[in-house]
């Protein structure tokens, strides 16, 4: 009891003191060890800088846990309401261990706004990237440029997450369309190029010919390296728009006519949550569930991707305020991202 008045009495003096283009928006994050949450930490402060520059903000930090656990992120969330922050970022452990600590805060009067992978509280403000479009969609491509019989190899990504079951679940229902495409076999990489790589390296010795490798985004990479360093044909490997992944690709475009997917949730997403938030804290209209499809590197636009991808970085973009704000009001509905990139 005396923990919540203490809270409760922290954010009414905070509510005194910051006015609109005073606020303080913190960033909760669960994970940091691979290419594409170092791009969205590097696209955290792109727009924050942003936003301060233009006068919007006071502050924003960005706070993340050693190994993705849920209840150092609850702590973490309880700490942040007790440092008196207008507004909560959210990048969740799990999609439903965080809603106490959400609770906490939106009962205090600090809007949440997860992304990514989010929370499944109806309180939190959610920015969800269609990621069963993202599974459905590879195994679309593998069907219309393969063939529609095959063996498959499925890398997953962090066990546990929002992220890693809607994928998953979009590819068990894009291969209910297809019943000869088989998954024979399954392995964990985490999002990550190393993780991926030995995971991969290990199931092979055990696995028919591998036709194609449905994953994640992350893994594209380490695949390819395992199948090459067991001396076995490269299937068509989808890719996730990380730097290495697309180089790759584009080397084995060049020499022998290599086609795949490339699609992921785009780090900038984050960018996204902070002027949900900042709309929130200005007393704008804002839906509690707001959805965005997944960034796609078709083709054609491969190598202009590269140019403007940080060496060992994701693809990103830069996403506005008045871009988010039309993607609120339901102007951006099957639209894709504007071409304006991060690095480069």
């Amino acid at each position: 009891m005396k923990r919540s008045l203490l809270i409760l009495f922290l954010v009414f003096l905070a509510a005194g003191l910051f006015a609109e283009g005073k606020w303080r928006i913190a960033f909760s994050n669960d994970y940091a060890a691979n290419s594409w949450r170092q791009q969205m930490l590097r696209d955290w402060q792109f727009v924050v800088d942003k936003a301060k520059q233009a006068g919007l903000i006071s502050d924003a930090q960005a706070f993340t846990t050693n190994e993705s656990s849920a209840a150092e992120q609850a702590a973490q969330i309880q700490n942040l309401i007790l440092e008196g922050y207008n507004a909560i970022v959210l990048d969740a452990s799990s999609p439903t261990a965080l809603n106490g600590a959400v609770d906490q805060a939106t009962a205090a009067g600090i809007p949440v706004v997860s992304f990514d992978n989010v929370v499944t509280d109806p309180k939190a403000y959610n920015i969800i990237i269609d990621f069963q479009w993202y599974g459905r969609n590879e195994v679309e491509y593998v069907a219309k440029h393969f063939g529609t019989k095959g063996n498959l190899l499925e890398i997953r990504g962090l066990p546990g997450t929002f992220v890693n079951d809607e994928i998953h679940k979009g590819i068990v229902a894009g291969l209910k369309e297809y019943p000869d495409l088989k998954v024979v076999g399954e392995v964990y990489g985490n999002w990550d190029e190393a993780t991926a790589q030995k995971a991969v390296a290990g199931i092979l010795p055990s696995l028919p010919k591998i036709d194609a490798v449905v994953d994640q985004g992350g893994d594209g990479y380490g695949a390819i390296q395992a199948f090459q360093a067991a001396g076995r044909p490269i299937p068509m490997v989808m890719m996730g728009n990380r730097y290495d992944e697309m180089v790759i690709w584009k080397q084995l475009r060049d020499s022998q006519g290599y086609h795949t997917f490339s699609a992921c949730s785009q780090p900038a997403s984050v960018q996204m949550a902070f002027w949900v938030a900042l709309d929130v804290l200005n007393g704008k209209k804002v839906p509690h569930e707001i959805r965005v499809n997944p960034l796609v590197i078709p083709e054609d636009k491969l190598d202009w991707f590269i140019a403007h991808t940080q060496k060992g970085g994701v693809a990103s973009l830069y996403y506005p305020q008045d871009w988010v704000e039309r993607l609120i009001a339901g102007e951006m509905a099957g639209k894709g991202p504007l071409p304006d990139p991060i690095g480069g």
